[in-house]
């Protein structure tokens, strides 16, 4: 293959070559290109060392719910230092957040160095912070520095000191006298004037999670989400109670220790499901503690019985682990994989401490409980009988998929993974499910090959409701869609953050995805559960008029700001439209007399044209799963026989929709 093909498949131009010899112009490198930045300065040129993504408050991980979260952890240490047991969070509809807790109060002396200088903070000293999550002398700071706003006050001994930033820049420095419980109160607006937040928007449903989550792994503490009481009285009981989708096969185990609790059950979907916590934060990429759990609560089990496999034991495990490290090391500042091996710098190792526990506990539990030890064993033997009935055909698959990913025509790889460890893009790597070759090729072509894989499939895939995880090894599509993701042995080792269905936005496309997604729920759950599976929203329609008929310069200087410096000035200015709303709207914008185009799949986009639709600007729709789906039934009903209960409701909502039809 040519350099120049190869370069047109990946996407990446061949760097041109000017002068003699080939060689590229010199570019001038002085004293002057070598720049200091504050730590304020630092902090709001790369958001991302600090925050991970910034995002619009979509999802989880966006860089507004790390903001909230650094400033509650600060008060939660506060309540495992026995110094405040509640928590007041409130959100208002123009997006300032303030927190106030009643611990000890930041000291006044160290104020402003404790909000505004980085590598500055009280969890240095383990005296003061025992089991912290906040180490690196990092958290509140970011908030300041990437907030338009941020208020603090330090209550302490009848006296409050009050600053006020904009942007990291001190503005106002006042000490007063107070009748005012001691705690800390901060106030921030995220910024969303200079770029760094736009059109962002707290999701009550996202925060609420959050906070729940603190919760249980602090019993005894409160927290006032705008005026609404959230507690926990049981723990990690109460939080897989309140996550599981499907019920239990038996109630479920919960263990505590001094720095360590546990609870689990086992049910009847495929698959393992953890929760994990170092020190009150979510790990939901896990890390060394979560694996010590997976491993010895195989192994106890094993040991308790005298037989079966691991893999057996696990199928179908629901569970919660938390423990409290001194000094704990995650992989990155957004903490959400632990990377320390030992409680302590000179403590025993983490995979000792869990194993040590476990072992004791639950050995001495199912010795006690025999209806438990037999409901788990009922389980463990028909994962066991399942397995053994498809052992041959996981064997031929697994060649099948092997000799398949060395040449894998359904599959166009990205060079980032999710499961790179050291790659700070690995966040952005995505795989779009599409089908047929016309869409997977606009979207081949237009897509970053560095971070957006595309997996395309051959008509309509099978309806897996009510089939045994059989179907996944002697179903082609299914498995090597299954190799491709690397999510046969669960999710340690999948390899895009986002699985995106990319399907047309007509009846054949809206079945394709719910196929897809019935594969998903019914074999691969925790993909739905830990928020790793979106849809596409694609574009109805594409209005536009030509630059000579838009009489308002607005719009015009807008398209020419979004428009990206490498194209060249289109005639046209457009909108892609995902609603009627908005092509009305477009039109209204645009006129008079616009062209209308009405996609009616996504072969018909051009690569040029599909490039906007997913770049930075992307539309996406995450799939949930909640107790209350009741994913079972509803699955069942859409997705099982054609029930006369199923026919009715079709005939009721049968809706025909008219092209629209271009005025001339």
């Amino acid at each position: 293959m040519n350099k120049k093909i190869e370069a047109e498949e990946l996407n990446t131009p061949i760097p041109s070559r000017e002068g003699q010899g080939g060689e590229s112009p010199t570019v001038e490198y002085t004293d002057e290109n070598i720049r200091h930045l504050s730590d304020m300065e630092h902090i709001r040129t790369r958001p991302g060392m600090y925050i991970g993504r910034l995002g619009d408050g979509s999802l989880p991980e966006d860089g507004i719910y790390v903001l909230l979260k650094e400033v509650i952890d600060n008060s939660i240490d506060e309540f495992k230092m026995n110094a405040g047991k509640r928590i007041e969070v409130d959100i208002d509809e123009n997006l300032r957040v303030s927190v106030r807790d009643y611990g000890r109060g930041i000291p006044q002396g160290k104020l402003v160095e404790a909000v505004s200088v980085l590598n500055t903070g009280g969890k240095y000293d383990t005296k003061a912070f025992k089991k912290s999550v906040g180490l690196n002398g990092v958290g509140v700071k970011a908030v300041n520095a990437l907030s338009s706003y941020f208020e603090v006050k330090s209550y302490r001994d009848g006296k409050v000191r009050e600053l006020t930033f904009e942007r990291g820049i001190l503005k106002s420095d006042q000490t007063k006298k107070s009748n005012d419980e001691n705690g800390t109160y901060i106030h921030f607006v995220p910024d969303h004037d200079d770029k760094l937040f736009k059109n962002y928007s707290f999701h009550a449903d996202i925060v609420e999670t959050m906070l729940r989550n603190y919760t249980y792994l602090n019993q005894g503490l409160t927290i006032m989400y705008n005026g609404r009481r959230i507690l926990s009285r049981n723990g990690l009981k109460d939080l897989l109670t309140d996550n599981m989708t499907t019920d239990g096969l038996y109630p479920i185990v919960h263990m505590k220790g001094e720095d360590i609790e546990i609870a689990f059950t086992h049910t009847n979907q495929y698959g393992e499901e953890y929760h994990s916590f170092v020190n009150g934060q979510h790990t939901t990429q896990g890390g060394t503690h979560q694996s010590a759990f997976k491993e010895h609560i195989a192994k106890t089990i094993k040991d308790f019985f005298g037989k079966y496999e691991s893999g057996d034991i696990r199928n179908g495990l629901v569970a919660a682990i938390a423990i409290n490290v001194e000094e704990p090391v995650f992989e990155s500042q957004t903490k959400i994989k632990l990377g320390s091996t030992q409680m302590a710098p000179d403590g025993e190792s983490i995979n000792k401490y869990v194993g040590d526990f476990i072992k004791q506990q639950v050995d001495n539990y199912l010795h006690i409980h025999a209806d438990v030890a037999e409901a788990i064993e009922n389980k463990v033997k028909e994962s066991e009988r399942e397995r053994k009935a498809m052992a041959g055909v996981t064997k031929l698959a697994r060649e099948r998929a092997k000799k398949a990913n060395l040449h894998n025509r359904k599959l166009r790889d990205c060079r980032i993974h999710y499961c790179d460890v050291k790659n700070d893009r690995k966040e952005e790597s995505c795989i779009f499910i599409t089908e047929g070759d016309s869409a997977s090729g606009s979207i081949t072509k237009s897509r970053d090959v560095n971070t957006q894989a595309v997996f395309s499939l051959r008509g309509k895939p099978l309806n897996s409701f009510g089939l045994t995880k059989k179907i996944v090894y002697e179903n082609e599509e299914f498995n090597l869609l299954q190799a491709a993701l690397d999510i046969e042995e669960g999710l340690d080792g999948l390899r895009y953050n986002k699985v995106i269905v990319a399907t047309d936005a007509d009846v054949d496309g809206m079945h394709i995805r719910l196929l897809i997604i019935t594969f998903f729920l019914q074999f691969f759950p925790e993909l739905v559960k830990k928020g790793h599976v979106y849809v596409l929203q694609t574009p109805l329609f594409r209005v536009r008029n030509r630059r000579t008929k838009i009489k308002n310069k607005k719009v015009i200087a807008e398209a020419d700001e979004k428009r990206n410096p490498k194209e060249k000035k289109s005639d046209f200015i457009t909108r892609y439209c995902y609603s009627e709303e908005e092509r009305l709207n477009a039109i209204k914008e645009l006129g008079p007399d616009p062209e209308i185009t009405r996609f009616k799949g996504l072969g018909e986009i051009s690569p040029d044209e599909f490039a906007h639709f997913i770049g930075p600007d992307i539309r996406l729709e995450q799939v949930t799963m909640h107790k209350n789906d009741q994913v079972q039934k509803l699955l069942a009903y859409y997705m099982g026989k054609n029930t006369p209960e199923r026919q009715n409701f079709i005939i009721d909502n049968l809706i025909i929709e008219e092209d629209v039809v271009e005025e001339e």
